[in-house]
């Protein structure tokens, strides 16, 4: 005879009694609770705050973008759904007398995410060395054209926060790139203000960021995206027309090829 022992408690009698029943426990329970329906659009409950949405570029406190077109969520991307082309910010720096995009030698020139292949796993977030690269609670990306679900750099990269100055204009004076990937910069200077000032006058950036160099206002803050506010049934509507999204260009830049392309 066999030593063997189970491991789990045999049933009671009355536990073998509803044995072969068991397995409907669940089914039962759920069939008296309260059925909940979220009346989406018209009311939309916020996501869990580290849901995987949409993607966003993000910036340096002082307005410089943080991507340095280096390629690695492109190539830890599983699904092939972003592509990325860089160049030289000394290009840059020729055209406009000084001024450049990012931090360093390097930044994204074209930035597209294909939310047709994208499936949302983030492991482009864990690829990117500067953080410029992190995923928003936008859940509503949809769309009704192929081309529209292509987002482009302007689609993605968030915008200047309150205080801080648009790109693209010189780093701050006495930094190199490894104080900015520190954190050490924190705000506008008043030599990139005035670089500013000089070269675009019409910047609407430039009284914010006057206020912060001259101690009016608080250091610029890193932009948090928002869920977009309740819709109306006809405001849900225009939006879906539109692609599920805004500010799209009127001509989305070329796509990238098919097969062969550099990722």
């Amino acid at each position: 005879m066999s030593d063997y022992k189970p491991l789990r408690p045999a049933k009671g009698p009355v536990g073998s009694l509803f044995a072969p029943v068991a397995g409907f426990g669940v089914t039962l329970g759920a069939m008296f609770r309260p059925t909940v329906t979220e009346q989406y659009p018209f009311e939309k409950v916020p996501p869990p705050q580290r849901y995987h949405g949409r993607h966003q570029l993000n910036r340096y406190a002082d307005g410089l973008e943080k991507c340095i077109g280096c390629e690695l969520c492109a190539w830890a991307c599983p699904a092939d759904a972003i592509y990325v082309e860089g160049a030289d910010n000394a290009d840059v720096r020729a055209e406009t007398g000084g001024g450049q995009v990012s931090p360093g030698e390097r930044y994204g020139r074209v930035y597209q995410v294909n939310y047709l292949r994208c499936i949302f796993c983030g492991l482009c977030i864990e690829a990117c060395p500067t953080r410029a690269l992190t995923m928003t609670n936008d859940y509503e990306i949809a769309g009704p054209t192929r081309a529209g679900m292509i987002f482009e750099k302007q689609d993605l990269l968030a915008p200047p926060a309150p205080g801080a100055l648009a790109g693209p204009h010189p780093m701050a004076e006495g930094t190199t790139d490894t104080d900015y990937y520190q954190g050490a910069v924190t705000g506008p200077t008043a030599g990139q203000v005035a670089w500013v000032r000089e070269h675009r006058p019409d910047d609407p950036t430039i009284e914010a960021a006057t206020d912060v160099v001259e101690g009016r206002a608080p250091a610029p803050q890193p932009r948090k995206h928002e869920l977009r506010p309740p819709a109306t049934k006809a405001t849900a509507t225009k939006e879906a027309a539109r692609g599920g999204h805004v500010d799209r260009p009127a001509e989305p830049a070329p796509l990238r090829p098919a097969e062969g392309g550099q990722r």
